[in-house]
């Protein structure tokens, strides 16, 4: 299926599905395993813990908050795919921030991670009916559809690497 499926288009995470190329669900999903196979991880590395204002999340906290929101969106589809989701409940992403403690972490285990839940996530879509896709739920930002989340999955990921791109690597010493 293709972006312009999309109905309706949730209003807070068109931000994200826009953020994707046009073309299939699956073209989606194989171009953010490949922006993720080929991450410049030397300049992530020189990042270190480095934020570029006080109260921000490092390159490891945001990479972390990538692998919980995908988990949660995981959820969220599975549900409106089947049927359950009428409403769903939201999460803090801070809160799952302060608690993930990722900086004890390396980078590479994290993207490693990040990896693995994205193929997870592939797989549970390569099970979904066009049917399924089209099925929506509500969340506390309104109603959205199985087929947005399959978008916003690699849309969030481009976000979040324009965010880092934008504002973390002008802190690496040149």
């Amino acid at each position: 299926m293709k972006k312009n499926q999309i109905n309706p288009m949730p209003e807070y995470f068109d931000r994200y599905i826009n953020k994707t190329d046009d073309v299939t669900l699956k073209e989606a999903f194989e171009i953010s395993l490949q922006e993720l196979d080929n991450l410049p991880m030397s300049k992530y590395l020189a990042l270190g813990n480095k934020v570029y204002a006080e109260g921000k999340w490092t390159i490891k906290d945001i990479f972390q908050h990538m692998i919980d929101t995908e988990r949660v969106f995981t959820y969220r589809a599975l549900a409106f795919a089947r049927n359950e989701g009428d409403k769903v409940q939201s999460y803090d992403e801070e809160i799952y921030a302060k608690h993930a403690d990722a900086n004890r972490r390396s980078l590479e285990d994290i993207i490693n991670e990040l990896k693995l839940v994205r193929r997870s996530f592939i797989e549970m879509y390569q099970s979904f009916t066009p049917e399924m896709m089209l099925r929506t739920g509500k969340g506390f930002k309104g109603e959205y559809s199985v087929l947005s989340i399959g978008f916003m999955m690699p849309g969030h990921q481009r976000w979040h690497m324009d965010v880092i791109e934008e504002r973390y690597f002008q802190l690496i010493e040149k």
